[in-house]
């Protein structure tokens, strides 16, 4: 079993660690996680029981596989610190936004890398995260990667030449969806019902949807058909979107958050 080494401590690290124990993907004897934040590594040890260190180079040194969870501009100071203490036969992985993987090889060299775009909901085991290969992993550092992050939801392998779309679609989606989920609920208010009722049939009603969506095998489409009645009230729901151009608005939404993420990467 490989030892996994997590080198930043946050709220999505706690979110993966989270999974990986909980699986059993791993045992918390192998797992190890440093930080400068005395109290996240003591809530982490405290509450999962894993090894915790102040010190990245230990993590380097004794670890197989490499989690970077750490804040974007200070990926690369990390990796130079470590990187004299980097083995051929360990595996990288950054979930940090806006570096891409060609940064990464360019300091570390020879190392298979592997960069993944998590999300939020990974707090709740129900992440979308995409993994991205690189020059020098192999199928089997790929499995690595999937089975860790299916520990917080679901996964898709792509194409680091997509990753600025799959930031602005899943990335930051759960943003744009909270908007909507919180908007229909002050909607609701704004006609007499309470907003805490409010929130819970929205909610639901965007959770429920969603698997209808996953798990139904019918495209959204055909969805949107099924549940309308025409001249009902769905129907004049439907109505008011399209008059409002709301798929103009979600489309612009959309490209401006991937043209974010590509002038990040750029930096």
């Amino acid at each position: 079993m490989n030892k996994i080494g997590f080198i930043g401590g946050g709220k999505m690290a706690c979110a993966i660690l989270k999974g990986i124990v909980n699986s059993g993907y791993a045992p918390k004897e192998d797992i190890y996680v440093s930080d400068k934040n005395k109290d996240a590594l003591e809530s982490l040890k405290n509450n999962f029981g894993v090894n915790v260190h102040d010190n990245n180079i230990y993590i380097a040194q004794n670890c197989d596989v490499l989690l970077f969870a750490v804040k974007p501009f200070v990926l690369r100071d990390v990796l130079e610190e470590i990187k004299p203490y980097i083995k051929e036969n360990q595996l990288i992985m950054s979930i940090a936004a806006g570096i891409s993987i060609n940064t990464i090889e360019e300091i570390t060299g020879n190392i298979p890398a592997i960069r993944i775009m998590p999300n939020t909901p990974a707090l709740v085991n129900e992440g979308m995260s995409a993994v991205c290969k690189g020059t020098y992993a192999k199928d089997e550092h790929v499995k690595i990667a999937v089975d860790i992050f299916k520990s917080v939801g679901k996964v898709v392998e792509t194409q680091e030449k997509y990753i600025d779309i799959i930031t602005a679609v899943s990335g930051s989606g759960p943003a744009f969806y909270y908007y909507i989920i919180d908007e229909i609920a002050k909607a609701g208010e704004k006609l007499g019902l309470d907003y805490e009722t409010c929130l819970t049939l929205s909610a639901q009603t965007a959770f429920g949807s969603a698997k209808m969506v996953m798990e139904s095998g019918i495209n959204p489409e055909q969805l949107i058909i099924n549940v309308t009645t025409p001249g009902g009230c769905t129907a004049v729901g439907n109505d008011v979107l399209k008059s409002n151009n709301v798929s103009d608005i979600l489309d612009e939404t959309i490209k401006k958050t991937a043209q974010k993420a590509f002038e990040l990467g750029k930096k």
